[in-house]
């Protein structure tokens, strides 16, 4: 069965950006100028799905009005002859059909996936995450379905890390089918390196059957007191075939300070209209 919609979970806290996420949503804040869960929105288009649900928590509406009509803008911009940014902000609100539902209670990534049981229904679909941004010149997406097309089973996005970074993911164990692709066998969520079985491990991008539904109803809260995807992933790999995909594409960790700043450099660094002045200040400070 073919993937036609993804989901988005963007309910989480941000509080590894405090002060500044205690009224802006983490997934609005801007890499050069464009709001982070955009460049995720835009993968998902690029991928050929056209359908996605966000799911939001409290304080969150930003982001919806970000994918809706700004009238009183649009009528400024007109009136200014700002031809460009006109079209610019039409063009969002036309990008694709965005749905929101929202996660009431903060019970964990499980829970959040587990909140679109009724707009997936019983179809396939793909989760991004928002702290996740794969620079790469194939959609990282579009990699992961062509991989599902030929396997037709759940297939998670992985990469290596480094050994003193298993304790942030979730880490596979499983054989290797090919060069890029493994059979799971386990998973677990966040080890110690001690306890890690590799160090491949799942950054953000997915694509799973309806049949986890069935398991995130009974899943018990994992580490952090809350309901992890990874361990419903755990439960899948007795049910089904479930394989790891080693993607193409430079991925930041937006979610962190560093990974955010890494990537607002780089993406700045390909704008044509900031690159030789972003170059020209960073020799001027020695960089």
């Amino acid at each position: 069965m073919k993937v036609k919609k993804a989901v988005i979970p963007a309910a989480g806290l941000g509080t590894r950006f405090l002060p500044a996420t205690k009224s802006i949503p983490k997934e609005m804040l801007p890499i050069v100028d464009k709001p982070t869960i955009q460049y995720i929105v835009e993968e998902i288009i690029a991928s050929g799905i056209e359908d996605v649900l966000i799911i939001t928590g409290r304080n969150k509406g930003s982001i919806e009005e970000h994918f809706d009509r700004a009238v009183e803008l649009e009528y400024h911009l007109a009136n200014n002859d700002k031809e460009e940014l006109l079209e610019e902000v039409i063009n969002i609100s036309k990008m694709i059909n965005i749905h929101t539902v929202r996660q009431k209670n903060p019970l964990g990534l499980g829970h959040a996936v587990y909140c679109a049981k009724s707009f997936v229904g019983n179809e396939p679909f793909a989760v991004l995450l928002g702290d996740d941004v794969v620079d790469s010149q194939k959609p990282c997406l579009k990699q992961m379905l062509e991989v599902y097309e030929e396997y037709n089973s759940t297939i998670l996005g992985v990469q290596p890390v480094e050994w003193e970074n298993v304790n942030k993911y979730g880490i596979i164990s499983g054989n290797r089918v090919n060069e890029k692709l493994y059979t799971v066998n386990d998973l677990v969520e966040k080890p110690t390196r001690d306890k890690a079985p590799t160090n491949i491990a799942i950054l953000g991008r997915y694509i799973i059957t309806p049949e986890i539904f069935k398991i995130l109803e009974n899943t018990k809260k994992g580490v952090g007191g809350e309901i992890q995807l990874t361990d419903a992933l755990k439960e899948l790999c007795n049910i089904e075939k479930v394989y790891a995909y080693i993607f193409e594409g430079r991925r930041y960790d937006v979610g962190s300070k560093i990974g955010f700043l890494e990537a607002t450099v780089d993406y700045a660094l390909k704008r044509e209209d900031l690159r030789e002045s972003f170059i020209s200040y960073l020799r001027k400070i020695n960089l």
